[in-house]
């Protein structure tokens, strides 16, 4: 009876000495696929490498965003395990600097069976990067970070090791502002140009206006459709309703023009036309400046 008493208190004191075995891991992008900005699917070629101090077999991980269209082993050594992946990932969109946006490509390893308790994954930077060659059409890479964290699953009451691989991307910023703000820019050019007519062309300058609102809203439309449905406003969706208010004050404005004509009081007619006549070309722009200082400081 000692003796059973004797061995279970020299396991009682050998239980802190046992830890989860750290396993250094390291991802190397050779290739990315296609960002699909409506669901956040990509793909992604890289190398994988699992190291460890001592013996270890890491081989169970899965990819928690995602799954492998193909692994092949190329080093399998009793301390290293090193991977060829091709695998098809999801990552979340965050839209609201649309079409400004930065976004996260993730990929998320996780081991199938060992808990936090068996192995701790440790973020091997030196052998983690980004292919020099990898060029990514429509996007601007940025950088990538490296990191583990733990993974708590309430339901199983388990703990798991999880490691992240983010790469950051970022719109072009010229390539943006040409292709969603420019021809706006241009349908309130001609907008602006409709206040040098003289207040006798009433009816084409409301003409003009209407047209504005109509190609505006057929622009909108045609952005809109770039991107899913979202439950919040994005930078274009601000721009164009900031564009909508200024085209519905024109009208505003020659509507009154056209009521004081009709009234005979052609004296304030003019003087409130010589007034806006070039004062728009000011405030117009003005108001789109201060909107995009707010928008690019916030």
């Amino acid at each position: 009876m000692k003796k059973y008493w004797l061995a279970l208190i020299f396991l009682l004191m050998l239980l802190p000495l046992v830890h989860a075995q750290e396993v250094k891991v390291g991802v190397y992008v050779l290739n990315l696929g296609k960002f699909d900005i409506a669901t956040g699917a990509f793909t992604a070629d890289f190398y994988l490498d699992f190291q460890c101090e001592e013996e270890c077999s890491p081989e169970n991980f899965e990819f928690m965003n995602g799954r492998s269209t193909s692994v092949d082993k190329i080093i399998d050594e009793p301390t290293e395990k090193f991977y060829r992946v091709q695998a098809n990932l999801n990552s979340q969109v965050d839209l609201r600097r649309f079409p400004f946006d930065k976004q996260e490509m993730v990929i998320i390893i996780e081991d199938k069976r060992n808990t936090i308790e068996d192995i701790k994954y440790v973020a091997n930077e030196e052998e983690s990067g980004i292919d020099p060659s990898v060029i990514f059409t429509g996007w601007r890479i940025d950088g990538w970070t490296a990191k583990t964290t733990e993974h708590v699953y309430d339901v199983y009451d388990e703990t798991y090791s999880q490691y992240r691989f983010t790469i950051n991307i970022s719109k072009i910023f010229f390539n943006s502002f040409i292709k969603t703000f420019l021809p706006v820019m241009f349908i309130i050019l001609i907008l602006l140009f409709s206040f040098v007519l003289d207040p006798d062309k009433i009816t084409t300058r409301l003409t003009m206006a209407t047209s504005s609102l109509i190609a505006a809203v057929m622009f909108h439309i045609s952005i809109s459709n770039q991107i899913p449905p979202v439950g919040y406003l994005t930078i274009a969706d601000q721009f164009m309703l900031l564009t909508y208010f200024i085209i519905l004050a024109t009208i505003f404005f020659n509507v009154t023009l056209l009521e004081l004509s009709e009234r005979k009081n052609s004296d304030r007619v003019e003087k409130i036309h010589r007034f806006a006549e070039f004062s728009v070309f000011l405030i117009v722009p003005l108001i789109y400046l201060i909107w995009f200082i707010i928008i690019f400081l916030v």
